[in-house]
């Protein structure tokens, strides 16, 4: 995986609060699991970036080498990777999500 593709990712997700790597868009997810992620964000009504990382093959497998994290979905809250659809699914449901993504919504109410 060339260093272009690394630090092409770390730039997006150290510089967006919300960034979501997945299978298709949020408007039309090309896998269940993504579409999970999406519906969670969504219902939490927090601003995300999504990359659609079936455009880009390049993207899709450097992701992966990323996080070291074999598998798409990934949500990265802060620049820090939080995990993939079960791990999202979990943290929705004991409310640490909520808690993470609680002052990134505010700030993005009150610009």
């Amino acid at each position: 995986m060339s260093d272009s593709i690394q630090q092409q990712i770390e730039q997006l997700v150290k510089t967006r609060d919300v960034v979501l790597f997945m299978k298709g868009t949020p408007e039309f997810p090309q896998c269940g699991f993504s579409q999970r992620v999406v519906a969670i964000l969504n219902n939490m009504q927090v601003p995300f970036t999504a990359v659609n990382v079936l455009l880009d093959n390049t993207i899709r497998e450097g992701v992966k080498t990323y996080a070291d994290w074999p598998t798409i979905p990934q949500l990265y809250i802060k620049g820090e990777f939080t995990g993939g659809c079960d791990i999202i699914s979990e943290m929705s449901e004991n409310g640490e999500l909520e808690t993470l993504l609680a002052p990134i919504r505010a700030a993005a109410a009150s610009d």
